[in-house]
């Protein structure tokens, strides 16, 4: 995409932080844009904001609500146009001691981050599929989405969180591959610590009958919240980097430098476990005996 100026944008989680910097940045760039959040009292700061930058709409929106998703797609393309930019951002950073794992948790992390991307690309693409005008699309995923562990505890969040943006990833690496002849781009974001209030919000969403955080676990959330706090970028800083990626059509969007050592050494680790040849491993073989199985 050349320019984005008379387009028509979705942003999921878009009330506030990383998805309403989304918003300014994709408003400035002359697009018209529809937001979508829970917090109805944050939406509808977040729809005057946008409002006085460009054409805007705001939607109360439970992402694993398939039913509401539809309807509230078709009146978005009734009131804005045919949306050909999908940013899929809505999320939680919550997670679940192993000890006390169950499947509430599961469901709900899962079915906001990872069931939530997949909703708004069901909802979105195979429209923009169907007029042939190309689009893009963003996910958001994180940097806990590419390495387990790194230079703090932001990058320790949980293996439910772990799993959930992991799967966010992969999809996007997939759908990207599949939606590229159809001249629709795929970006996923996958951020460091943002100064959002991201990780205190998802305790308000956090089912009643879930366990209880365990102390470590409470200690991971509570040392994540701290740190986006006081070393996190700027959510507008995201924004513009989202904008520019949808432009230049860039598969990831990282947002931290420290965490180029993780990524490595994960990279690392995958190559090493990489088989030798496995025409020379054959060769060894003694005549007639069998391949082994697994």
């Amino acid at each position: 995409m050349d320019s984005l100026s008379g387009r028509t944008a979705f942003v999921t989680g878009g009330a506030r932080g990383i998805g309403l910097a989304i918003a300014h940045s994709l408003a400035r760039s002359g697009v018209s844009v529809a937001v979508a959040d829970l917090d109805e009292t944050a939406l509808k700061q977040a729809d005057q904001e946008l409002s006085a930058l460009t054409s805007a709409q705001s939607y109360v929106l439970d992402v694993r609500d398939r039913g509401r998703y539809a309807e509230v797609a078709d009146a978005v393309e009734a009131e804005l146009g045919p949306v050909s930019i999908v940013v899929n951002n809505a999320g939680i950073l919550d997670s679940v001691s192993p000890s006390r794992m169950d499947h509430t948790m599961w469901d709900h992390v899962m079915g906001i981050n990872a069931g939530g991307v997949y909703n708004g690309i069901q909802a979105f693409v195979p429209r923009m599929i169907r007029r042939g005008l190309g689009g893009h699309v963003v996910n958001t995923a994180s940097a806990a989405g590419l390495f387990v562990g790194g230079p703090s505890l932001l990058y320790k969040s949980g293996f439910l969180y772990h799993a959930s943006k992991f799967a966010v990833v992969g999809l996007s690496e997939s759908l990207r591959v599949e939606l590229a002849h159809h001249g629709i781009g795929v970006s996923v974001l996958c951020p460091g610590p943002v100064a959002t209030d991201g990780v205190k919000n998802a305790r308000s969403y956090r089912p009643a009958s879930a366990p209880e955080h365990s102390a470590k676990i409470a200690t991971i959330l509570e040392a994540a919240h701290n740190l986006v706090q006081e070393q996190g970028v700027s959510p507008f800083v995201v924004g513009d980097l989202v904008v520019d990626a949808i432009i230049r059509d860039r598969p990831y969007i990282l947002t931290a430098t420290d965490m180029a050592g993780a990524i490595q050494a994960r990279t690392d680790a995958l190559l090493d476990a990489v088989p030798p040849d496995p025409l020379s491993r054959a060769g060894d073989r003694e005549p007639g005996m069998d391949a082994p199985t697994m």
